[in-house]
Order: C-alpha cells, then structure tokens, then sequence
C-alpha cells in the first residue's frame, strides 16, 4: 500500500500543507496479524503522523474506513496515544478525522480498554494544546465521547455521532429523530461546531488553525495586519450582533463557533490588531442555557490558551420556559465561573441593555472584566423600569443608565459606537502584558 491510496491519506492530504505529511507507524499491526496474515489491516485501520497547516505544525490521525471499517482495537489506539504523547512533548494541536465502525469485537477486552487509554491522553492534553476533531463517517459509542472532549468539533454532513444508536433509544427510530445527525448534535447537543461536505470543512479547519496557539505557553505573537486601528465602524449600532463583530475584528474575519446552538448568543473568534480574540455577544436580548453553555465554553478555552476575551452585553432577562428552569441555574453557574476565574485581559461593551442577573452574567466588571465600555444610548441597571409597576417613571431615567453606572465605577467610560473598535484595541493593548497563570 503506497502513501494516498487510501481514504485517511487523502483526507488527510485535504487539510494539511502540501506535501507536508509524514506518516508514523505505517507498519503497525494487531497482534492476530503477526500469526494470520489475512487479519493485516495497513496500519491497523488508522493513519498517523506529523505535517503543517499554515507552517504551523500540526499532529494528525485519520481513521480508515478502507481497512477494518476503521474499527479501534489495541493498536489502533495505541497508535493514536502515541500521537498524543508526542503532540503533549512537542506542544503541538492534534487533528482526529474520524470514521470508525466502532469497538473491534474479535479483540474485546483488549479494544475496550484502548478506549480509556484514549480517554486518558485527551484529558491530560486539554487545555495544553488545542485539539480538533473532524467526523467524516461514523463515530458511536466511545469515540463519540473522544470527540466531544476536543476543543472544536466540524462533521460532514452525512457523518453520524451517536452514543447511542437512535433505533436503540427507547420511544424513538431514526426516522422519528437521528439523533446521531450533524444536524441533530449541531443544533440539539451543541458538541459540533459547524456542518458541511468534505471540502469546506477542510478550509474552515485552515481557517481556525490560522487563529489559534500552538499550545498554552505559545507566546501567539501578532499576525501582520493592515487594517487600521483607528477605523470607524459607523453603523455598528444598526448591526446585528455577527455582523457586528465582524465590524470591529480585522478585514471583518470571524470564524463563529456553534452557530446553530444556543442562538441567543453568538460566539468564535476574531483578530483585533492582529491577536486573536474570543468573543461573546448577546443576540436577541434573553440568556437561555444553551447560550449561556455556548459562552462558557468558548472563555474556558480562551482562559487555557491565553486568548483575550471581548463580551457584547445586551441582555434583559433570562428566557422563561421550564426546560430553562430546569438547565439555567446550573450553566449560568459555570458562565460565572467562567468570568471569573478567567485571568486572561477581558474586555465589555455593553451595546444595548445589562440588566439584572443576566447583565452582571455578561462580563460585567464584578466579575472580573478589565475595562468596561458602554455605548451612550446602553441601560446599565436592576431591570427594564417597565417591569418595576412600583417605581417611579423617573427610576429608569436617573438609575438604569449608563451614566448612573459610570459615575459607581461599574462602567469605565461612555463611548460612541463609531468608535468601538479603536477603544477596544486600545483597551487589549494596554492589557496586553496581563499577568495571568498559565
């Protein structure tokens, strides 16, 4: 078997550098192989080794579905801790592409315990290098927890994740919901990012990788950036909030996560002057628990890899419904963790409303957040003054405002909204030297 005949080889090749592959292992085989030769399966039905996206190393296994159904079995997976344990000493990203018929059966004890080996180097990386996983075919059981533990996670559109199988979760068939869909786990679960065929799933890779550290000490030195710094974002307040976004960020690039989870927030990546920035926004005025989910995991991740964090407040309420009351205090909770644990620079616009718990949940300057700005027309305060039936009509003139904030100290300073990029650049470059424990 040469190097590109198979599919990981070529899957691989879609996403690296050209010509930048160098496979690691080629040669490995299970151990009924080294007796029974019709049991040979090239590489044990997964490719490994190192290249580079962007120059940027990277360590990469694809599973085969050309060879075993690219089932995991021992060596399978020792192949793939191998991999890690050499991502972990280089300090380098790994990239899964991942297509597997599940656990190898004729191995059983053996391929189940590879499982909790894999599970093993994941969690030892996370937070230590970024890790990126892509689900081309199948990936059930097990390795669907493997790809829930990554960083980012993109699925082909005909690729199904599932720790159960739909047939098999009681009341429901794959014709009444697959649960195991990209659509499903990207609307439903909120574990894939983002949904598409081969070849634009192979850029949007290109893309993150090109935002972000190699590992959690990567100093993430600045990109060359023509785009000013003092520009005007004239128009930003009529903007919706992605739009928004890709108003302050550099050459207007945002690379969104989770998109279609939790829309009541949006969130992803951005450069501002270069560096890049994580940043959460409110879209639609109420926090529910799949946005508040959506915007702790983005912080915690920015938090690891000493990423800044930029919040666009706008938020009245929480939504009220009992699945939220169910899920809400619990993730809110880990929002708010999130913040203030975080010791990475973070900055707050509030754009429209903060009001009450939720405003405080967004980044205010409680929590932590460094500089806090609000736009001249923002309510800064308890609630909308429409719900307070007890209060004077003047509390939310003289109380819910930017101004009454200001002169608290809970806002640093009232800002146009033209002028929103340029104060946000400065405010990340006079932070920029922020100690923060790595």
């Amino acid at each position: 078997m040469s190097y590109n005949d198979t599919t990981a080889h070529k899957r691989i090749a879609s996403i690296l550098d050209e010509g930048s592959f160098v496979e690691i292992g080629a040669y490995v085989t299970a151990r009924d192989a080294a007796s029974d030769p019709s049991e040979e399966a090239y590489g044990d039905g997964v490719v490994t080794g190192y290249g580079t996206i962007g120059g940027c190393l990277m360590y990469v296994y694809a599973q085969n579905p050309d060879y075993a159904g690219g089932s995991l079995g021992e060596m399978h997976a020792a192949k793939i801790a191998k991999i890690y344990d050499l991502a972990m000493d280089m300090g380098a990203p790994v990239l899964a592409l991942l297509d597997c018929a599940g656990v190898r059966l004729s191995e059983g004890i053996d391929s189940l315990q590879s499982f909790g080996t894999l599970f093993r180097n994941q969690s030892r990386a996370c937070g230590a290098v970024p890790q990126i996983t892509v689900v081309y075919g199948n990936c059930g059981g097990g390795l669907a927890v493997s790809a829930a533990m990554s960083d980012f996670v993109f699925m082909a559109e005909s690729a199904k994740l599932f720790l159960t199988s739909p047939n098999a979760v009681k009341g429901n068939y794959e014709g009444k919901c697959d649960t195991a869909a990209a659509k499903f786990q990207s609307e439903k679960v909120g574990v894939c990012d983002a949904v598409g065929s081969e070849a634009e799933i192979a850029k949007e890779v290109k893309e993150l990788v090109a935002m972000l550290p190699e590992n959690y000490l990567d100093d993430f030195s600045a990109t060359e950036n023509a785009d000013s710094l003092n520009r005007s974002v004239a128009g930003i307040d009529k903007a919706d909030k992605a739009e928004m976004i890709r108003m302050i960020a550099d050459d207007g690039k945002f690379f969104e996560v989770k998109k279609d989870y939790g829309k009541e927030v949006v969130a992803g990546l951005i450069r501002i002057g270069g560096n890049t920035v994580g940043v959460v926004a409110n879209a639609d005025g109420k926090l529910g628990y799949l946005g508040a989910r959506k915007a702790e995991k983005l912080i915690s991740f920015c938090d690891s890899f000493g990423i800044p964090v930029l919040t666009l407040a706008d938020v009245d309420g929480f939504w009220t419904c009992e699945e939220n009351e169910r899920n809400l205090s619990v993730r809110l909770a880990e929002l708010i963790d999130a913040y203030s644990a975080a010791s990475v620079p973070m900055v707050t616009v509030v754009t429209g409303h903060a009001y009450g718990t939720a405003g405080i949940a967004m980044g205010s300057k409680s929590l932590g957040a460094d500089v806090v700005y609000a736009w001249k027309s923002a309510k800064v305060g308890l609630m909308d003054e429409s719900l307070l039936k007890d209060i004077d009509e003047s509390f939310d003139k003289s109380k819910n405002t930017a101004l009454y904030s200001a002169k608290r100290g809970y806002v640093d300073d009232i800002i146009d909204p033209a002028e929103t990029r340029q104060r946000v650049a400065a405010a990340l470059e006079m932070l920029y030297t922020k100690a923060f424990d790595a």
